[in-house]
């Protein structure tokens, strides 16, 4: 039975989860990484596959794969080598997503004090994405190719575990779609097995609350909008 204290508990590591864009370089303990993934892997999976795998980056090794993918995004030429090996967004964007996204995009610039016509300032605020925020502790989460479309489902939950069992620990996250433009450099400097592809980044650590992008929180649409009830 769960009491409304640890209800409460859990609500609030849910609601207070954000896509923190600022970390404090304060390290987070070895034990904590491992207590956090150790509890998200018991997010459910079709049959028990379990198809996660992470790779945890601190120091030396964190910084070695953030300066690979900034020294090639800030070179016009190489950068067009390298795509996304699976669409996480759609091809074609249409009312509602689109209007949400743009809302988000320049809600954070607006914070940032980017003008629209700042091209430079933008893609600057993008590459941070690759030295994780500055946090301490980088992911990189890989699957299995063999696996279908209801095991990436499995692993969105997982995903979800690890930000909501961070939070948990006073820890913040930002999950980072980012990096699958560059699974080629992540695969060389991971050795991640040819059998596996990059599904996304995570930054991991702790906010810096004099950072503005931290005050953003993004807007959820009322329930009536997304669900139904049918008796």
């Amino acid at each position: 039975m769960i009491s409304n204290e640890q209800q409460q508990h859990v609500d609030q590591a849910i609601v207070t989860r954000r896509s923190t864009r600022a970390f404090l370089p304060t390290p987070v303990a070895r034990e904590d990484i491992a207590a956090i993934l150790e509890v998200a892997a018991r997010a459910p999976s079709g049959t028990n596959i379990q198809p996660w795998k992470v790779t945890v980056l601190t120091g030396a090794a964190r910084q070695r794969l953030s300066d690979a993918i900034i020294a090639v995004y800030h070179d016009k030429d190489a950068v067009r080598e390298h795509t996304e090996e699976y669409a996480y967004y759609p091809r074609q964007w249409t009312s509602p997503f689109i209007e949400r996204r743009r809302k988000v995009g320049w809600d954070l610039y607006s914070l940032l004090g980017l003008a629209r016509d700042n091209k430079e300032g933008m893609a600057a605020q993008h590459a941070r994405n690759f030295n994780f925020f500055d946090a301490p502790v980088g992911l990189i989460f890989t699957i299995d190719r063999i696996l279908a479309q209801g095991s990436w489902l499995d692993y969105g939950m997982f995903l979800q575990n690890i930000m909501v069992a961070a939070r948990g620990r006073g820890l913040d996250t930002c999950p980072q779609a980012a990096f699958t433009q560059f699974h080629k450099i992540i695969a060389t400097q991971l050795d991640v097995p040819a059998n596996e592809t990059v599904v996304c980044g995570m930054a991991l650590g702790y906010a810096d609350p004099s950072k503005i992008e931290n005050t953003l929180i993004t807007e959820r649409v009322p329930l009536d909008h997304f669900a139904r009830f049918l008796e």
